[in-house]
């Protein structure tokens, strides 16, 4: 089919652009052949800039395993213009904005976005990265640690274990086939035993392959095109151009030997998983007639007659995905992972033989050119209907296509199938073939089974070669089941037309009130796009009343889900994306997406909700998945374990997962579906609706779930008395007082220790909010730089908000390898004493610069309705309802003096400040643990030590609810 076309002329090259984008580009080249592409956006409150640079991992010199990824952690450091360690980071930081990195195969791209107003310095900051960069051997030696941490995060993560299992089992000469983290002995030990220099090796590798006619520079600014032309042909002019050319690794990593294998792997984590791929034609040659975009639509589909669809109704897989995964322009995979269930373990032929019998239907009926306009129509609305999503997220994409794509495709990418070719589609087809299947089957059943050991992460696993014949054999065996193609997709709109709304509210108005429900409504008057978002949340009393009725009531929202996926994967496949899943007291309907449609599946929900069975089979399979889900939170990163604690402790009705799994295990289909009709037979829904829609729609849709729910002859629901009303309760510490929780990590192999050092602070009050903002904005940075940067205590360090249902807070969370928790916590209780002098020594320059950050980031817009319709919601369930929330707290911000803030720090935060109150959740890892008791001892008084999280939550007086505060008027 024919794409319609919105082109951008730019310098005599057309840049294909959504309809709905209004902004100007134009791509210029520098002196120095830096090829660059502009972005203005008058509208924009960040501006953003994002270099790609053509070198990877696969670059990575023989021996010295990571360089690449550790020279990206190492150009942030200085520059000789800015020598200042870290200031780059700092700069940005205090700036409203932020920064990362990351390091692919053949590229890595650094990227970081800032208040508009402040722009021109963090680019100046930025292109010193690529002109100047300081890499000293002290900063470099600090900085392998926190590579050799980042590293240790990833050793005991499932997806990075069986990633680097597929890259060992591939050519030894084949850059494929390296390991690209880096870690302390690839960058520090086993060089320095050859007597080669790190910081040598580093320089040498930037100097060789850092060159400006290999990078490409996306550059979002809020100015003319004219003058962030002149920015950029100022800052970027100096970067070196040493007329590199791209490296290209031509030849396959896999050779017969790495093909027509079975390997099974132990992994850390419950569950069986089972992944077949094949090297295939990289798409990207053929990217608008996208064979891979083809096949990854119809074997990942879900509808009847899909592969998935009939392994979920043998109760063998819980979840399917399919497309090409690992590509460069000179080789690719394409994968199919299927979740297995235990039942689906132990078919594990039966399941292979029905995945190839799916490919041998596609193979026999032929490429469909109605399948492929279908594929091309949703796309194509997909590209020109997008969401304006921030600078950075939006810039990276573009940056790294810039070195693949044509000048035309810089902003489509992969996005847009346009030209329909089957003999490109059937010659993928034909290359997955059995011959060429590499078959990667994870259990933790294989424990005990296997002979051999991945050298990087230690994953145990077995290989055996495995004929075509057999494959075959698996196919003739394996069940008859109806596989067929997916039917014509009725959720495509055909309506993209814009409502006029009468109503033209800047914040929600309450439309509806009844007995049964509230309906607030926001029409769209900022983002011009035929979309919708929906919420409705069914407060229901006894959801939360128990462990086993949080148990159960999750386990209803899982089969409505599974029930629903037939039919509803369609909509999702259109556009319109649906979720039913649990709330803070009950459980929530989330849809969003196009409106045309989205009526016809609120009505299908609601109809699933009214006349809820439950299936044996389909409730066998959801129990064995929650189940695993519950066993594997041992696995969890002890710093996520320390934040759950955190919430175990402070949030009222909130109940330990050790006692829901206990719940689980004895958990019957009969259970369930005694439970539901009690849970629904008390319910108040709040509903939200915003977006694409009239009043009188809005106004219609609830009075339908309404008739359906509660006005029926027999109703399903009924209102909640005026006593049942929800509230969410927060624990009230003690002001002056510490709390402790100490606790071992809950995977004895894991050697990371965690701490979150959590201060209490206020209900929420603008007053207090913004001294507490103001506080972490300043306080940010300095709590990176000194506890990661300087002290290397581990990779994982930031200092955060914390919002419990108007509660605020904040929280310092670091994971450690290297010390444990009590250590960590005397560095944060050092570094707080340290920040005391550093407010005070604040200029008012300097204080003013940072309340002028905050209130840019404040008044930063909404860039689409799902941004927009988060913030009102998450003010309409806490009960706070303060719709004008960013307003009001700049104008507060206006008026706050640098010593208020000093008073609120040595009030609330200080070390010893009379209304200080202070929680450290301490998790040891293996380690650390024999620190523990030790450091119990050390406490400093008063404080409280927290044996029993439910019995400490009990004894507790609770802050005041802002769901209790009555109910508004119409």
């Amino acid at each position: 089919m024919a794409v319609e076309k919105s082109n951008t002329m730019v310098d005599g090259v057309e840049i294909l652009k959504p309809r709905t984008d209004n902004r100007e580009y134009r791509k210029i080249v520098l002196k120095n052949s830096l090829q660059v592409l502009l972005i203005s956006d008058p509208d924009t409150d960040k501006c953003a800039a994002s270099m790609s640079v053509s070198i990877g991992s696969f670059s990575d010199p023989q021996g010295l395993e990571g360089l690449a990824h550790f020279l990206e952690h190492m150009l942030f450091y200085a520059s000789a213009k800015y020598p200042e360690e870290d200031s780059y980071s700092k700069y940005i930081t205090e700036h409203g904005g932020s920064t990362n990195a990351y390091t692919s195969s053949e590229e890595t791209n650094y990227h970081f976005d800032i208040n508009a107003d402040c722009f021109s310095e963090a680019l100046d900051r930025f292109a010193q990265f690529f002109i100047k960069p300081l890499m000293s051997a002290e900063a470099t030696m600090r900085e392998i640690k926190a590579v050799d941490s980042e590293n240790q995060k990833n050793l005991l993560s499932d997806g990075w274990r069986m990633r680097q299992l597929q890259k060992h089992l591939s050519k030894e000469d084949h850059p494929f086939h390296k390991f690209s983290t880096g870690n302390m002995d690839t960058l520090h030990v086993k060089p320095q035993a050859k007597g080669v220099d790190t910081t040598s090796e580093l320089i040498k590798f930037y100097e060789e392959h850092y060159s400006a006619n290999i990078m490409h520079l996306v550059v979002y600014g809020k100015e003319s095109l004219d003058k962030i032309q002149d920015l950029v042909e100022g800052m970027f002019q100096e970067v070196q151009n040493t007329n590199k050319s791209i490296p290209r690794f031509p030849g396959q990593p896999c050779t017969s030997e790495h093909l027509q294998i079975l390997v099974k792997a132990v992994p850390i984590k419950q569950g069986h998983k089972l992944n077949v791929s094949w090297p295939v034609t990289p798409s990207i040659h053929r990217y608008e007639e996208a064979p891979c975009r083809y096949l990854g639509h119809l074997i990942g589909h879900e509808g009847e007659g899909s592969l998935f669809h009939a392994l979920k109704t043998l109760g063998w897989a819980t979840g399917l995905s399919a497309g090409e995964g690992d590509w460069t322009l000179d080789y690719s995979f394409f994968t199919v992972s299927i979740e297995l269930t235990d039942a689906g373990h132990e078919h594990m032929q039966d399941i292979l033989g029905l995945l190839f019998k799916y490919i041998q239907l596609l193979q026999q009926t032929g490429v469909c050119q109605w399948i492929f306009d279908e594929l091309a129509a949703i796309c194509e609305t997909k590209f020109h209907y997008q969401d304006k999503t921030p600078p950075m997220s939006y810039i990276v994409d573009i940056a790294s296509n810039m070195q693949i794509f044509p000048t035309r495709d810089w902003l489509v990418g992969l996005s847009l199938p346009s030209k329909f070719n089957p003999a490109t589609i059937q010659k993928v087809v034909d290359e997955l073939s059995p011959s060429n299947a590499r078959i990667l089957w994870e259990s933790q059943k294989f424990e005990g089974q296997t002979d051999k050991n991945e050298p990087w992460y230690n994953t145990a696993y077995s290989l055996e070669k495995i004929t075509s014949s057999t494959i075959q054999e698996w196919v003739k065996s394996a069940p008859d089941v109806n596989l067929h193609l997916p039917a014509p997709n009725v959720f495509i709109p055909t309506d993209l037309s814009l409502k006029d709304a009468k109503n033209k509210e800047t914040v929600p108005v309450l439309l509806r009130n009844s007995p049964f429900s509230r309906l607030w409504y926001k029409p769209d008057t900022n983002f011009s796009k035929p979309k919708a978002y929906f919420k409705m949340d069914f407060n229901c009393p006894l959801a939360v009343s128990s462990p086993d009725a949080a148990v159960l009531t999750d386990i209803f929202t899982r089969l409505l889900m599974d029930y629903l996926n037939e039919y509803a994967y369609y909509a999702q496949v259109a556009g319109l994306h649906y979720g039913v899943s649990l709330s803070d007291n009950g459980f929530e309907l989330t849809l969003l997406g196009y409106n045309h449609k989205l009526r016809i599946l609120l009505e299908t929900v609601i109809e699933k909700i009214a006349n809820f069975e439950v299936k044996p089979d389909r409730f066998a399979v959801i129990k064995e998945t929650v189940t695993k889900e519950y066993q594997n939170y041992k696995f969890r990163q002890p710093y996520h374990q320390a934040m759950y604690y955190c919430s175990l402790i402070l949030q009222d009705q909130t109940w330990p997962w050790t006692e829901e799994l206990e719940v689980l295990s004895h958990l019957e289909a009969e259970d369930v579906a005694k439970f539901v009709p009690m849970l629904l037979s008390r319910t108040f829904i709040e509903c939200y609706i915003a977006g694409n829609v009239e009043d009188n729609e809005a106004e219609s849709m609830v009075k339908h779930v309404e008739d359906v729910l509660f006005n029926d002859p027999k109703p399903k629901c009924r209102p909640l008395f005026p006593s049942q009303h929800l509230t969410n309760r927060v624990v009230k510490l003690e002001e002056g007082m510490k709390y402790f929780y100490h606790q071992d990590g809950s995977n004895p192999s894991d050697e990371n220790s965690a701490l979150v050092h959590y201060i209490q602070v206020h209900r929420d009050d603008f007053a207090m909010n913004i001294k507490l903002q103001l506080f972490g904005l300043v306080a940010k940075q300095a709590t990176f730089h000194q506890l990661r940067t300087v002290e290397q205590l581990g990779y994982i360090t930031a200092l955060a908000q914390r919002n419990d249902s108007g509660i605020y807070g904040v929280q310092f969370i670091i994971q450690s390898s290297v010390k444990g928790p009590g250590h960590i916590d005397s560095r944060v209780e050092l570094l707080l004493k340290n920040f005391e002098s550093k407010l005070h020594e604040m200029s008012d320059e300097e204080f003013k610069s940072n309340v002028t950050a905050l209130i840019d980031m404040k008044l930063e817009k909404y860039k689409n309705l799902k941004e927009e319709s988060r913030f009102y919601w998450q003010e309409i369930q806490r009960g706070t309802l303060k719709f004008n929330r960013k307003e009001a707290e700049v104008a507060a911000l206006r008026q706050l003096q640098k010593q208020e803030l000093i008073d609120f720090f040595e009030e609330y935060i200080k070390i010893g400040a009379a209304r200080k109150k202070s929680l450290s959740i301490r998790v040891y890892g293996s380690q650390h643990l024999k620190e523990m008791a030790s450091d119990k001892d050390e406490v400093p008084s008063p404080s409280v030590e927290i044996e029993d999280i439910v019995g400490f939550r009990k004894a507790q007086p609770l802050h005041g609810s802002f769901r209790g505060c009555g109910q508004p008027k119409l």
